[in-house]
């Protein structure tokens, strides 16, 4: 079995199973826990949404997941990968493949064209400058950028260059994406359409995605939202479980009302 290659078993095991993920960071004598004996898993298509203040570890437990950094204690499962036994040269051969990231500054290199930022990530996997170009090309007309091609971000608005991103986030057809605060430079109207976007991108291809947020409005957006405060998980709430409970007692409140209209008939 390959380390770069996710691996699922038909067993229906979760696509990322984190298992006791403690991380404390050292500033001199001081200990600083950022994440407490941790523990979620996320199936393969689910949008998760991880929210909480500033500092309360959202954003630590992302780049744990992402290999970005070393729990100090716990597991970490991508399909059957043990990412957190993973040197430095094999998690990062692992991203290139397996994972996309949008960021809240966008990340474009400002002396390359939207084009050329897309197809980065395929030029890292070592594909052929014709079929890269085609990909990031589609990805582009995907995310509603026909002509902007060849335009660098300097000369993109704040949406455009978000756009480019997530086109740069999909062009690999990563099996997961990894949002850090995506609409955090944005109005609200803008962030509105951004999501939007992002949501039925991954939907169309399930992707799993797992977004941090501070913002309720994009945390309305995940199958499940995971509130993290002072490193622990606070509460997961599940709105798919949510709203089949809503519409069960929709219908029901209806179906009252219907009797009660047949009552008053007779």
């Amino acid at each position: 079995m390959s380390d770069n290659i996710i691996q699922v078993g038909a067993s229906m095991k979760p696509l990322i199973e984190v298992k006791n993920v403690r991380k404390i960071y050292r500033m001199g004598e001081e200990k600083i826990v950022a994440l407490d004996n941790i523990s979620l898993s996320v199936a393969k298509g689910e949008i998760i949404c991880l929210v909480g203040a500033s500092g309360s570890g959202k954003s630590t437990f992302l780049n744990m997941v992402a290999g970005l950094e070393k729990p100090s204690r716990g597991e970490i499962y991508i399909g059957d990968i043990p990412i957190h036994k993973l040197n430095e040269e094999k998690v990062t051969l692992f991203r290139q493949k397996n994972i996309g990231f949008i960021f809240q500054s966008f990340h474009l290199l400002p002396m390359l064209t939207a084009l050329e930022n897309v197809s980065l990530p395929l030029v890292f996997q070592g594909m052929e400058r014709k079929k890269r170009d085609r990909m990031a090309k589609e990805m582009l007309e995907a995310v509603g950028l026909v002509g902007f091609e060849k335009r660098v971000p300097t000369r993109m608005s704040g949406g455009q260059q978000q756009r480019v991103g997530i086109a740069r986030a999909l062009a690999g057809r990563p099996k997961i994406i990894f949002a850090d605060e995506p609409t955090g430079n944005l109005d609200s109207a803008t962030s509105k359409e951004v999501m939007g976007l992002i949501v039925k991108m991954v939907k169309e291809n399930n992707q799993t995605l797992l977004i941090v947020t501070h913002d309720p409005n994009i945390a309305a957006y995940g199958d499940r939202i995971v509130t993290i405060m002072d490193g622990n998980i606070l509460s997961i709430e599940n709105k798919k479980v949510s709203e089949a409970q809503a519409e069960a007692e929709d219908r029901e409140m209806h179906s009252e009302i219907n009797i009660e209209k047949g009552k008053d008939l007779q």
